[in-house]
């Protein structure tokens, strides 16, 4: 099964992260490994995956705490594994935000028919929409929500804020974003760029996100 984009394993045992890695790897899958939470959270803000495997227990933290966060802004698929497998575990696992719970040990082909359940939905919702905060962008759509409020964007306005809600905290070139958003090289003019994200920071004051520019890096998409 191939997909593009990545799955993160979050897993601080080197023996558990080689074996679910080699696993996978057969299977096709692109991989990116993290061994504490705080280079799960960077990998995240740098490029969010298609979905994350989360261990409970790793060295900087809970992974159940990790997951309450990750969820004020993000809704990735996650699978969390965990040694500790009571019906109370497992309550507090989903009713956190994860989408399914696997207490360790496991046995392989269950874990690889979790990680293929959980990367068809992580597929279909990216068809449908993306949500950061209060502010949610309906795929199918092509508009972009506050609150359920329709803030009303252009096509334009809604092609750029979608580049910029994929990958949030994360700069995005004008080069880049000429491409993706006008289908044409920026030819040294990026005056349509300039106004169209002017109008979207106005209209995204309201979610509490701004798009904020620096020198030599680009445009970002932040919460205020």
């Amino acid at each position: 099964m191939q997909n593009n984009g990545y799955l993160l394993l979050v897993e601080d045992e080197p023996i558990v992260q080689a074996k679910n890695k080699s696993l996978l790897e057969r299977r096709g899958y692109c991989l990116r490994q993290a061994y504490t939470l705080t280079e799960a959270g960077a990998m995240i803000a740098k490029e969010p995956p298609l979905a994350i495997v989360l261990d409970v227990g790793l060295p900087d933290g809970n992974g159940i705490d990790f997951l309450r966060n990750l969820r004020k802004t993000s809704t990735i698929p996650v699978l969390m594994l965990s040694a500790m497998g009571t019906s109370q575990d497992v309550i507090l696992g989903l009713e956190t935000g994860c989408d399914d719970y696997l207490s360790k040990p496991y046995e392989l082909p269950i874990f690889i028919a979790r990680i293929e359940a959980l990367l068809r939905r992580a597929l279909a919702n990216s068809f449908r929409n993306i949500k950061l905060g209060r502010l949610k962008l309906d795929v199918a759509l092509g508009a972009a929500f506050i609150d359920d409020e329709d803030i009303m964007l252009s096509k334009k306005e809604y092609s750029l804020l979608k580049q910029f809600a994929q990958a949030p905290e994360k700069a995005l070139g004008a080069a880049f974003l000429y491409e993706k958003v006008w289908g044409q090289n920026i030819a040294g003019d990026n005056s349509a760029l300039k106004n169209a994200i002017y109008k979207l920071r106005k209209k995204l004051e309201k979610a509490g996100y701004t798009i904020t520019f620096e020198r030599g890096e680009g445009y970002m998409l932040e919460r205020t």
